[in-house]
């Protein structure tokens, strides 16, 4: 081939790879693909075990299905709730979607009970022991009553899940991340609140367990400042999951009426915002994320369609 025809031959190949013509770059470097951000994310999370909390539905689901998706040739991830039931069939749908490349555990758990978070890590299979990602995603809101009319046992399921369970299982997983020598290694991801940040009428205890979230995560960022351990807070306005038929104890019509003339996140977009958070180089820590939905600007403030 002439020197008018090679350089013909590569403006053609460069047109077809849609790259910028230039005839005097070496062909390897133009059929070399360029390494994207999802590709090099997929690098960092290869290999590792993640614990995802409150797996069975919403945000959890999400997460586990985004983190298999971005990582499916080597992953493990262990999927706790109370609903045995469900985590397994979250198991089964990724193992169909991704192939065996992920290594799914079903784990029964209620983060609300201490001595069952006591015992997790020593509960797990051997392999799945050495945990490298603690999401902290399982939580709930119940009732809209104001102070002095709040059920009891409504203060006692939030307090007991929301802050006691959330910091009681990151007290456990911690175990594993603190022996990686002198410094550790790990991410603990904790799924705040808008609720967190400002307190509105009818929400006070969920409020205040999601206010406590916040705080725990600020002091143990400070607390580990000098190791390898990443504290992650990522905090959803409106989202639409099972948080309002729980929040209403499961009446669909007064649940349905909360996302009626606005368009609330999905379970999927936090789940993206966790992974993101989790596939950052080493060196980055997103610290503190607050993620609404375009109609929204604060707890109470939005705007629905007429």
């Amino acid at each position: 081939m002439t020197s008018h025809g090679s350089r013909l031959f590569l403006r053609t190949l460069q047109s077809t790879l849609h790259r910028p013509t230039n005839p005097t770059k070496p062909l390897y470097t133009i059929l070399t693909p360029r390494r994207t951000m999802a590709s090099a994310m997929t690098k960092r999370l290869e290999g590792k075990t993640i614990v995802i909390t409150g797996a069975s539905s919403g945000i959890g689901w999400s997460t586990a299905k985004e983190f298999a998706r971005t990582a499916p040739k080597n992953l493990k991830l262990v999927l706790t709730a109370r609903r045995e039931d469900k985590v397994k069939q979250l198991a089964e749908e990724i193992k169909k979607e991704v192939g065996g490349g992920v290594q799914c555990l079903p784990f029964k758990i209620d983060i609300s009970k201490a001595d069952e978070v006591r015992s997790f890590v020593s509960r797990l299979p051997k392999e799945f022991q050495e945990i490298d990602v603690l999401v902290n995603n399982a939580g709930l809101v119940k009732g809209v009553d104001k102070v002095g009319d709040i059920k009891e046992e409504d203060i006692h399921s939030m307090i007991d899940t929301n802050v006691l369970g959330l910091i009681n299982m990151t007290q456990a997983v911690l175990q594993v991340m603190k022996k990686r020598g002198e410094s550790g290694q790990g991410d603990i991801i904790n799924i705040g609140s808008i609720a967190g940040r400002e307190g509105y009428p009818g929400g006070a205890i969920y409020c205040a367990s999601k206010a406590a979230v916040r705080t725990f995560t600020e002091a143990m960022r400070k607390e580990f400042i000098a190791s390898r351990i990443r504290i992650i807070e990522i905090d959803p306005g409106q989202v639409e999951t099972e948080f309002s038929l729980v929040r209403f104890y499961g009446d669909k019509e007064k649940a349905d009426n909360v996302y009626k003339g606005v368009t609330p996140l999905t379970g999927e977009d936090i789940a993206e915002m966790i992974v993101f958070a989790a596939g950052r180089p080493e060196n980055v820590v997103v610290a503190d994320m607050l993620v609404f939905p375009n109609h929204q600007a604060s707890a109470q403030v939005m705007h629905r369609k007429s």
